[in-house]
């Protein structure tokens, strides 16, 4: 009985460990220095409850042995109410640790925040003063990605890169359904949502290939909407654009229109020319001929209410209202940060 026994639990040992030899520990192991200071923080925060969880656990398994029923040599004092030692024990160490938590997480919260600008490369480095970071706009299409570079006038599907060392901007949307642009290696998941602009900033800081993709259901190719995100030096970097650049085909509105057609496991796809306007087109959802952007639609709306309440004055107000206008645009259109 007890070989059964033993031969179980090793059975049971063995089969955990191959389950668990196929996990990616990626999260665990990132090779981009904001994916690794979230890594810090979770580890961090897990170290600071287990001084809860484990004398806890410890504690109760040792009151079942010491206080079981065939021990008659326990201390049995059914009248025991109170201690101040107890008490301040119990209270003042979750109470400590909280406060730890709550100090680390709000640090934490505000410097990793996506929308901030890198301040380091890693750890030991700085960003050089006037390295401006490299700007990708990202669209969320059923079930496909669509990276755009303004900077370099080119546009790829279903595939990635950046230079290794080199701060990375991106804006990121959506064509219909809400997405979470994901690269666990570099940086944590933002949401891309039609309509709207999110924004990420981050840094990979060793070559290689990683894995990028959506981590919200968003339909039928939700399992497929994956790319391969490459980490490559400056030279690489530069012959990868070159490579983008010789493509014949050219990213226009009409191309667009085709693209954001549903599809699944789409091929790996380069664009030597884009439209400047299309990144700004889609965010404001006016691709299509005829569809009038949503920045002209909130301004000639506020537009109108100004009117409604103020009359002639309107006309006394117009440029300031156009003016405003042209801010919202700057804001959020996706021409400036």
């Amino acid at each position: 009985m007890q070989l059964v026994r033993y031969l179980r639990g090793a059975s049971l040992t063995l089969l955990a460990t191959l389950l668990l030899s196929g996990c990616d520990t990626v999260v665990m192991s990132p090779s981009g220095d904001v994916a690794l200071q979230q890594r810090d923080l979770l580890v961090w925060a897990t170290v600071l409850m287990l001084l809860v969880i484990v004398p806890v656990i410890v504690l109760t398994l040792w009151f079942a042995w010491r206080y079981r029923e065939t021990n008659t040599e326990a201390t049995y004092k059914p009248e025991w109410t109170h201690s101040t030692v107890l008490e301040l024990v119990i209270w003042s160490v979750p109470l400590m640790i909280i406060i730890a938590l709550g100090a680390m997480t709000w640090v934490s919260t505000h410097k990793l925040d996506p929308y901030r600008p890198l301040d380091r490369i890693d750890a030991q480095t700085p960003v050089p003063v006037g390295l401006e970071p490299l700007t990708v706009e990202v669209v969320a299409l059923d079930w496909k990605w669509l990276f755009i570079y303004p900077e370099q006038g080119i546009a790829t599907v279903n595939e990635l890169a950046a230079p290794v060392d080199h701060p990375i901007r991106f804006k990121i949307t959506a064509s219909t359904m809400m997405n979470s642009f994901f690269i666990p290696a570099m940086a944590g998941q933002i949401y891309a949502m039609a309509g709207m602009e999110t924004k990420l900033h981050g840094v990979i800081n060793e070559p290689g290939v990683y894995k990028g993709f959506s981590a919200n259901y968003s339909g039928a190719g939700y399992s497929q909407m994956k790319f391969d995100f490459h980490g490559l030096s400056e030279a690489d970097f530069d012959a990868w654009v070159a490579k983008a650049k010789a493509s014949d085909n050219a990213l226009d509105r009409e191309t667009y229109l085709e693209l954001e057609a549903p599809s699944i496991d789409d091929p790996v796809t380069f664009y030597g020319q884009v439209d400047p306007t299309l990144y700004h087109a889609i965010f404001n959802r006016c691709v299509a001929p005829g569809q009038t952007c949503m920045e002209d639609l909130m301004y000639h709306s506020g537009m109108g209410q100004h009117g409604g309440h103020h009359g002639e004055a309107d006309t006394g107000h117009e440029g300031h209202g156009k003016h405003e206008g042209h801010a919202g645009h700057d804001q959020h259109g996706g021409h400036h940060d």
